[in-house]
């Protein structure tokens, strides 16, 4: 039996657990049973009953063949992403520049298996997604972080400046970042990429140029000036732009991501995937998912209203004196704050409520993810009471 040490670890010394990763937790936020749950930023919506039963039937045909391996190469999948694609930006891509795993996580991990590694340094904007320190970590990837301006949008000629000097094999960028919901200008997209695409890598080949990453996750949340960078990758070899079905398409249980880029990446990523990575299971539910694609988004337009709704009550509290400042999103969340001395003990009390929201960020910052209209009311509801309590408390 194992017992915890002081840090409360349950892993006996005596495993031969790799020496970068003793001491090291678990990725994850709190995963905790209460009312309203607003801290991962999923779609609050359940799938449709046409889906629930789309999916269903797809699952019943393919389940007599599950002694047999799916198609490693998921082709059908790959063109309902070229579908999906041409239709929501219209950009349309063939099946060769299209990839799926796992949810966008693996997506990432396959592209630092790809183009990270030792002697190799991917370069990101922080604050930014917590994740991206670990992909490195686990590929032995040397991860740096550009600082962002103080509204949080990215600050492209100190992006660039780094890219010069530090020279990575990969650049991470977040549209809508996470857990800002800023935006990407596509004219910063396009400074950095050309630059890229003269600058050495740091332990490559000679003429070997940095890969830039643009993870659009939370894309479909955009509001209607917002860029995708996709119409770019056609002009832009070194480009790879992540996506996942988790967040506006209602799909986070299914664990379905996918990325475009040339097929010169999408090739390398193909090196580094496990055999048969997506199930015949997990293919089958997808395509029934863009069976219905229109049930799927169905709340996305609901959502965003409901996320300028709450930015703008949130920007009418204070809290010691100070007026709340709330980060522009273009996502299905809020960035709040910028002025709490103990966000830990709000979190804590909103908690103690039934509220679960994420403590993440910079210091004085909280996070909230846009749930239902019942769920938006009682976290204001709850929030108001909560902010005069800690005030008291200090």
């Amino acid at each position: 039996m194992s017992t915890p040490d002081q840090s409360g670890s349950t892993i006996p010394a005596t495993l031969p657990l790799r020496n970068d990763l003793i001491g090291e937790e678990p990725y994850g936020a709190p995963q905790l049973d209460v009312p309203v749950c607003l801290n991962v930023n999923e779609n609050p919506y359940p799938p449709d009953p046409k889906v629930v039963a789309a999916i269903a039937e797809r699952v019943a045909a393919i389940a007599p063949t599950l002694n047999r391996y799916p198609d490693r190469e998921h082709i059908e999948l790959r063109q309902a992403f070229s579908d999906y694609l041409a239709r929501e930006s219209g950009v349309r891509l063939k099946i060769e520049q299209l990839w799926g795993a796992n949810g966008s996580n693996e997506i990432m991990l396959q592209l630092f298996q790809a183009f990270g590694g030792p002697g190799r340094i991917a370069l990101g904007a922080d604050p930014t997604y917590s994740m991206y320190p670990e992909y490195a970590r686990d590929t032995f990837t040397t991860w740096q972080l550009v600082h962002r301006n103080e509204d949080f949008t990215l600050d492209a000629d100190a992006t660039i400046e780094a890219i010069q000097d530090v020279k990575p094999s990969m650049v991470v960028l977040t549209s809508p970042n996470n857990p800002t919901g800023t935006s990407l200008p596509i004219g910063d997209l396009e400074r950095i990429l050309a630059v890229c695409e003269q600058v050495p890598v740091t332990g490559a080949n000679e003429g070997v140029h940095p890969v830039v990453v643009v993870d659009e996750a939370y894309i479909e949340f955009r509001d209607s000036d917002v860029p995708t960078a996709l119409p770019l990758i056609g002009s832009h070899a070194n480009l790879a732009v992540s996506r996942t079905m988790s967040k506006a398409f209602a799909f986070a249980g299914a664990r379905v991501g996918y990325v475009a880029a040339s097929q010169g990446i999408i090739d390398c990523l193909r090196i580094v995937r496990m055999p048969y990575h997506l199930s015949a299971i997990t293919q089958a539910a997808a395509l029934a998912a863009f069976d219905h694609t229109d049930e799927q988004l169905a709340r996305v337009a609901h959502l965003r209203e409901t996320r300028q709704q709450t930015a703008q009550w949130l920007e009418t509290l204070s809290y010691k004196g100070e007026s709340i400042k709330v980060a522009p999103s273009a996502s299905n969340f809020l960035l709040f704050g910028g002025c709490f001395d103990n966000r830990q003990r709000i979190f804590d009390e909103l908690l103690s409520r039934g509220v679960l929201i994420r403590v993440v960020g910079p210091d004085g910052w909280l996070r909230v993810c846009m749930g239902t209209d019942e769920e938006m009311a009682r976290f204001r509801e709850t929030l108001t009471e909560v902010l005069p309590i800690v005030e008291q408390a200090e």
